[in-house]
């Protein structure tokens, strides 16, 4: 159907076609939202779910949570329903929802009650909702219920409204992504109503909950927002339909919003508020943390704090970036128009009004300079502490420095002053006591200089400023030069303080800057698989302490091919949890989604090939959460090690790629020498055999013996072609074991000259054999089978020239060798002359034998312990000479030889 003219310049929205797609192919959800406990959300999901099972629609109850109500219980009756997997914890049973029946059950709907409950501790997943998540993946419908004190974003609004912490949540993602959601509402009244005739809690439970939670200002209150955010998702459900289908519309949205986070509690406001926000909006966002290069104090408590506001807005589907500046408003401001931000929401908590005058803050900041981008300022609720400051109160253990170093330095100052005045008369000794400051400021940080520059001010002005030993200031101007020397050690101490503390951190960073370009070198300089794994293994654990260990996939199953320290084995609920991790490509174990109860966290290594394979790590200190510091170590060196293990597994795949290459070659080349040296021998049996059959006696004599001496010839060569083949499967194989017998070289040669005049008899082969010749120890049959390929191959390539064998001990060697007057070989071909099926050229271009012959004498002469070579020219600028030498068996013992 063609486009009207007023949508003709729309195009389906591709993004949107891709969600869609991605829908189709995992398992639909269904949400029944409700304002409150008790407004009906598992009675009405109940009621659709008789009602599609009347249908013929396979359904069965994962889990359902009834809290005594018998309308509820009453609508149970008659439907399939999953056992609840019993878990022993604190010496009681603990009823859960079991995931894997579910799983192995895969019904077409299951249903699965309370989506924001916490599992026991040994489940798989600590949260329900991650439980529905993997049924979704699986491709099983779900539908379950959720209030809306429950959604993440809303869980501190919900808090201040109620008074009442909201513990279990679900990410708003959750709901977001889900295809349907059903808002079930009744009014206040009647829900309060609803309780009083205990049809929400038990009596008890119910008289306290109508005192705090379920007043009429807070169902109220609840109603609303569940309303909103229903509309809401009401309106995101229209944006996608008419994206999808390409309808035209003022519903592009271009706005994308920025939450400005810190190590302070008021950032977590803030990043409920700018998810609310995008929410409303549907808009994108990210959360963004500015800091100074040289503001890295090693506070473990802000880093950690700093965390957890991160994994919060990563929650509620926030991206994350981190800028580094001195002047923040600019590196924000100039991040923002980079990114297209069109709000900007940061915190201002109540502050001081020395800090005010001091300087002025980083959200006033923005708000002066932001002058086309939007700022949103999100104030401090009651309870809740401003921003840290810049610098801690020392620890206990660190009060002796603070104190007693600035009292000794100055002390010291003072002595020096009244040593000198003795000697020397000096107008004044302020340089003195600032490099006390000075000292103090470089040696101990900024705290010891400030307190020596106050202690400086007053010794100053009690020793060595009239009147002395008093500390009154006789004249004015003696005044103002020790308020300047106060403001000036001040000043100095405090630079200097910062200083030294930069100094820290650049060695901090050099140290993890040299600690990866040592683990770059290592990784580089590791070939195969295994020394990439236990190098990276070691290093690892030298870096981070704990245990490592990598687990790649052989055979289809995840084996540990690393572990340092060494360990023997994982345990079933580690394989489980490295196997999600492989198989999933997020993390698990060791608080994570998925097993978080375990002593490893595995996490996967993947490419743009896929997961790789699997590093599991258990941490130095179990019972505190990763550094920011020490995670982006660890996915540092992950990233080098996944870089190392590909360009492993690569070179790997590239060898027996080339092998496979090769392999396919020798095959072509042996199929042509089959075609060819198989062939022509048979033709020529096959054409004298049927010469034979159908003349017969018409035939000469002659005629017949000609005929009956070119059969036994070429079975002779087909004999000799199958003996080559079967010689270099035994040399190949390793199945071909020499005898280590005393062999008398000269004999072997006689005996091959011999055989080879049998298969060539018009060719002449001259003898040189020394006298008195040592016997060698081999085999020898193998030696004339040596002995006889060269000579073949002399006899292939020299044409008519003769062919000479030479026998001589040099030494303690037996050297024999095997010389033609042929053409020669070139010298780039002497070494390739004994690969397998390599043939030289006849000057016809026409190529002689099987190409088997020279590999097959020297795998036979490496087995005896011998060495062969060739050179060519040989004599008279021409022929070849193949060389072959043994160790001497006996030196000096006489070989028995005929006179």
């Amino acid at each position: 159907m063609a486009k009207t003219d007023a949508n003709s310049d729309y195009r389906p929205n591709p993004e949107a076609l891709l969600a869609m797609a991605e829908r189709e192919r995992r398992g639909q959800l269904k949400v029944f939202l409700g304002a409150a406990p008790g407004v009906g959300k598992t009675f009405a999901m109940l009621q659709g779910v008789r009602r599609i099972k009347a249908e013929g629609t396979d359904v069965v109850i994962g889990l359902v949570e009834t809290h005594g109500r018998k309308e509820t219980a009453a609508l149970l009756e008659g439907l399939e329903i999953l056992p609840r997997l019993a878990l022993p914890h604190r010496d009681r049973t603990i009823e859960e929802f079991d995931l894997d029946a579910a799983l192995r059950r895969r019904p077409a709907l299951l249903i699965v009650d309370e989506l924001a409950h916490s599992n026991a501790p040994d489940c798989r997943h600590p949260k329900r909702w991650q439980d529905v998540a993997e049924l979704l993946g699986a491709g099983i419908n779900v539908w379950t219920a959720l209030n809306i004190q429950h959604l993440e974003s809303l869980a501190d609004v919900v808090a201040g409204i109620t008074r009442v912490a909201i513990r279990e949540t679900v990410p708003d993602k959750v709901v977001q992504d889900a295809d349907e959601v059903v808002l079930v509402d009744i009014p206040p009244s009647e829900l309060i109503e609803r309780l009083k005739q205990g049809k929400v809690y038990l009596p008890e439970t119910a008289r306290r909950a109508a005192q705090n939670f379920f007043t009429p200002g807070n169902l109220t209150a609840l109603r609303e927002l569940a309303l909103r955010r229903t509309a809401d998702r009401v309106d995101d459900q229209m944006v996608d339909y008419l994206r999808q289908n390409a309808i035209g519309g003022p519903w592009q949205s271009a706005d994308r919003l920025m939450a400005c986070i810190g190590p302070d509690i008021l950032s977590e406001t803030v990043v409920r508020a700018t998810a609310r926000l995008a929410t409303s909006l549907n808009a994108t966002w990210v959360a963004v943390h500015a800091a100074r290069p040289d503001a890295e104090t090693g506070d473990a408590a802000a880093e950690n704090k700093m965390d957890e506001h991160v994994r919060l807005a990563e929650r509620l589907g926030g991206q994350i970036q981190r800028l580094a500046g001195n002047d923040l408003a600019a590196e924000i401001l100039h991040f923002a128009r980079q990114e297209n931000i069109t709000q900007i929401v940061i915190g201002r908590s109540r502050s001081t009004w020395l800090k005010r005058a001091l300087r002025r803050s980083l959200s006033d900041e923005l708000t002066r300079r932001a002058s086309d981008i939007s700022v949103q300022i999100v104030t401090a609720q009651t309870g809740q502490a401003g921003p840290r400051l810049a610098w801690r109160w020392p620890k206990p253990a660190s009060w002796v420095p603070v104190l007693m170093v600035p009292v000794l330095a100055v002390a010291v100052a003072v002595a020096i002053g009244e040593a000198l005045i003795l000697w020397l008369k000096l107008p004044n000794l302020s340089m003195i006591f600032l490099s006390a400051v000075l000292f103090c400021a470089l040696r101990f940080g900024m705290l010891p200089a400030i307190i020596s520059a106050f202690l400086s001010f007053l010794a100053y002005n009690f020793f060595f400023i009239e009147p002395l030993f008093s500390f009154t200031i006789a004249e004015p101007h003696e005044l103002f030069a020790l308020l300047v020397f106060l403001a000036v050690a001040i000043l100095t101490g405090t630079l200097a303080g910062r200083v030294r503390e930069q100094s820290g951190l650049v060695l901090r960073r050099a140290g993890a800057m040299q600690n990866l370009i040592d683990y770059s070198r290592k990784m580089s300089a590791a070939a195969s698989l295994e020394d990439v794994l236990w190098a990276a293994a070691a290093h690892i654990q030298k870096t981070l302490g704990g245990r490592i260990v990598f687990m790649v996939p052989l055979a289809g199953e995840l084996q540990m091919r690393a572990a340092w320290p060494p360990v023997d084995e994982l345990t079933s609920g580690e394989a489980m949890a490295a196997r999600w991790a492989f198989d999933k490509g997020e993390a698990a174990g060791w608080r994570t989604g998925t097993l978080p109860n375990l002593q490893y966290q595995f996490r996967p290594l993947a490419s743009t090939r896929g997961t790789l394979a699997v590093c599991g790590i258990v941490p130095a200190n179990a019972q505190q959460q990763l550094s920011a510091q020490d995670e982006r170590t660890i996915g540092s060196l992950l990233e080098q090690t996944t870089i190392a293990i590909d360009r492993a597994l690569l070179s790997g795949e590239a060898v027996k790629a080339a092998a496979l290459e090769q392999n396919e070659s020798l095959r072509g080349t042996l199929l042509a020498s089959l075609s060819h040296d198989l062939r022509t021998p048979l033709a020529s049996i096959t054409g004298a055999v049927t010469s034979l059959r159908q003349l017969g006696d018409k035939m000469s004599a002659a005629s017949r013996t000609d005929l009956l001496v070119s059969i036994e010839e070429e079975a002779g060569r087909l004999s000799r072609f199958i003996a080559n083949l079967l010689d270099m499967s035994r040399i190949e194989s390793g199945a071909l074991k020499a005898r280590q017998d005393w062999v008398d070289a000269a004999e072997v040669v006689r005996a091959t000259v011999v055989r080879i005049g049998k298969s060539f008899p018009d060719w002449k082969v001259d003898i040189s054999i020394a006298p008195a010749l040592p016997f060698i120890r081999g085999d020898a049959q193998l030696l004339e089978q040596v002995l006889f390929n060269l000579l073949d191959n002399a006899n292939k390539y020299a044409g008519e020239s003769d062919a000479v064998i030479h026998a001589r001990s040099e030494g303690d060697q037996v050297m024999i060798s095997v010389t033609d007057e042929g053409p020669g070989v070139k010298t780039s071909d002497l070494t390739r002359m004994f690969e397998k099926f390599y043939r030289g050229g006849r000057p016809d271009g026409r190529k002689a034998g099987t190409g088997l012959g020279l590999s097959i004498a020297r795998g036979l002469t490496h087995a005896m312990g011998g060495t062969i070579e060739a050179q060519s020219p040989a004599i008279r600028r021409r022929g070849t000479r193949i060389i072959l030498r043994f160790p001497a068996a006996a030196p000096g013992k006489p070989a028995v030889t005929d006179a």
